[in-house]
């Protein structure tokens, strides 16, 4: 069982995202932005996953900022992204190294697989 910080700012969601995550047997914690995502990696709990949407409200790169922050305090912390724009080779180019990215809309089937890839991952 990994811990996965979900990190979405559409709370409904964020709730259906930590929902299904748990349903795969993944224990969450929820963020819907940078400074909540933050207070999270710098705290002492373990994080295995950073699932984080690419578009949030109030970061100016949004999820990729989130992550490039994460790493500084996790390195090698996994990432997966999610989006429901366009991903375009200078968005990808900003990705953290080894991440993945998980269209919107997904299915639960879709998450479930595309967490527990990344997880495996070496």
């Amino acid at each position: 069982m990994a811990m996965v910080l979900v990190v979405e700012d559409e709370e409904q969601v964020r709730v259906l995202a930590e929902a299904i995550i748990q349903e795969a047997g993944h224990q969450t914690l929820t963020a819907s932005d940078l400074p909540e995502a933050l207070a999270v990696i710098t705290g002492d709990g373990a994080v295995d996953l950073l699932f984080t949407d690419i578009q949030l409200k109030d970061a100016e790169h949004g999820g990729i900022e989130v992550a490039q922050e994460a790493l500084k305090h996790r390195p090698g912390l996994k990432v997966l992204y999610t989006t429901g724009g366009n991903v375009t080779d200078g968005t990808r180019a900003l990705f953290v190294d080894g991440a993945a990215v998980l269209q919107k809309p997904y299915l639960p089937a879709d998450l479930t697989d595309a967490v527990n890839k990344r997880l495996a991952a070496k």
